[in-house]
């Protein structure tokens, strides 16, 4: 029998659900949220949202249960790492403390996700990992089980829309309300991902067009800056979804001199007539997260996060405490059989020596059953051994997981102290550095191969002519613009040297 998969998503002014059964897309449903509800991909108001959604289900007959649920990606942050070859137990520590270093962002308040994918080079693990706001996801969780659903797969939206070209290589423009994403695939990864606010005041395609227009300018010119031997040119695909789908002579005026072959982001999934298909790509996207070994094609985006955070899982049920109530009553059990038999062999005993007073084998026999149930119940007693080699066995690796983070540990204070003392110096200008025009230095971390620059600058421009005066000076061999943000104060901005 197909599964039949419910997914929700929340624009800020619009709720979007969508059933797929196998291949077929069975319903679909939208319904207007009253101003102010959802604010920037955050539920303000969870009871009254959550209301609006159960009513939207009511009315379309789509019942309550598991759901996947998507997330706007507003103020996320996504990022390729490389570590060193490790035990997996280690692994989750090693990420959290790359995260922390390469991401400006706190990591207190953000969730962090990541997935292994293949690794370029042996001996190193090579990783796609996202940061996403606590409180979006909290308060989107909680709204979701208001109204009947229990969410047990999530998802950021841009991830969601890479999920559905079937495409190693691609350019994905999606406009949908109050923002428009752009995702530039690589290798069936995402590499870039920007999320663009539209302004408020436009009501229209037309309107919003030169802004997104501009927005995929700088996307490519920025991609192509750091990738300059495999740059975006014209045999890439660009996939246009959300509002920009719906108005084909827009296109030329969107990709311009780029000149990208353009059509609409279009899943493989069996539309139904009548069905706005460019309205429900998230929630297309989202439901893709369940078909990855039986949708057709080769090229789909490999990254496939839960950013469900695992407060939320179901609570599972230890083994211990099943096993030890297990073995209790089996215990108990042998215990009560055997006291049974040595019961009956001591009644039948009596009653031989009360029927056979001149015969003594009878009862000879009836001491030798006994003492082999004696034999059983000393037999059992060695099995608690293996138990106790086990358990030593355990803190026994644990004593070497110890030691391997000790010396991980040492070995980054090493780093540290060697990229003060022999690289940072040798940068262009001073971390503490600060011009006229506004660009600032925050700071600069070395992690052995290269060295990752944080900083803040009033304009994208400041960004690139210090990237060109990295190139130019004397020991970098490359220089990449990683991200490029925008904050109250200017832009933030990270560039890796090497």
């Amino acid at each position: 029998m197909a599964k039949k998969i419910t997914t929700l998503f929340l624009k800020d002014n619009e709720i979007l659900l969508a059933v797929i059964n196998g291949q077929r897309i069975e319903k679909w449903a939208s319904g207007a949220l009253e101003e102010g509800l959802v604010a920037q991909g955050l539920v303000t108001d969870e009871a009254k949202t959550a209301a609006a959604v159960r009513d939207l289900m009511h009315l379309n007959k789509i019942p309550a249960g598991k759901a996947v649920v998507g997330v706007s990606g507003v103020n996320s942050l996504y990022r390729m790492i490389t570590l060193p070859e490790m035990p997996d137990a280690l692994l989750a520590e090693a990420v959290r403390r790359e995260a922390k270093r390469v991401l400006p962002v706190n990591l207190d308040e953000v969730y962090l996700s990541y997935q292994e994918v293949a690794a370029v080079s042996k001996g190193e693990k090579r990783l796609f990992l996202a940061t996403y706001p606590k409180n979006i996801t909290d308060a989107m969780v909680k709204t979701a089980k208001l109204a009947g659903l229990t969410p047990y797969l999530m998802d950021l939206a841009p991830l969601a829309l890479s999920r559905v070209p079937d495409e190693p290589r691609s350019i994905i423009v999606n406009a949908r309300g109050s923002y428009a994403e752009i995702i530039v695939i690589e290798d069936r990864i995402p590499q870039l991902i920007r999320v663009l606010a539209l302004p408020s005041e436009a009501a229209t395609v037309n309107e919003i067009l030169p802004g997104v227009t501009e927005e995929l300018n700088r996307t490519v010119i920025f991609y192509n800056s750091s990738h300059s031997e495999k740059p975006l040119n014209q045999s890439v695909p660009l996939f246009v979804g959300g509002d920009l789908a719906e108005d084909q002579e827009l296109w030329p005026q969107l990709v311009g001199r780029l000149n990208f072959p353009v059509s609409a982001l279009l899943p493989v999934l069996e539309v139904p007539d009548g069905m706005p298909v460019n309205d429900y790509i998230v929630n297309i996207g989202l439901a893709l997260k369940e078909f990855t070994t039986e949708r057709p094609g080769e090229n789909y985006s490999i990254v496939n996060l839960n950013i469900l955070p695992e407060t939320y899982h179901p609570k599972r049920i230890p083994l211990s405490n099943v096993l030890i109530p297990v073995f209790a009553v089996i215990g108990v059990g042998l215990l009560v059989y055997m006291a049974t038999f040595v019961f009956r062999a001591s009644a039948d005993t009596r009653k031989l020596r009360e029927q056979a007073a001149g015969s003594d084998a009878p009862i000879a026999a009836q001491v030798q059953k006994n003492a082999s149930l004696k034999t059983e119940v000393e037999q059992l007693t060695p099995q608690v051994a293996p138990l106790e080699a086990e358990a030593a066995q355990i803190r026994a690796t644990a004593a070497v997981f110890t030691s391997q983070k000790s010396e991980l540990d040492a070995n980054r204070a090493k780093v540290d102290t060697d990229m003060r003392d022999h690289v940072v110096g040798k940068l262009p200008f001073n971390v503490d550095y600060h011009d006229a025009d506004g660009l600032g230095l925050l700071a600069a971390n070395h992690d052995g191969s290269s060295i990752t620059i944080t900083g803040l600058a009033g304009s994208e421009d400041k960004v690139f002519e210090y990237a060109r005066k990295l190139r130019e000076a004397v020991g970098f061999s490359s220089v990449l613009i990683t991200s490029i943000s925008v904050n109250e104060g200017g832009y933030t901005y990270n560039i890796i040297v090497q």
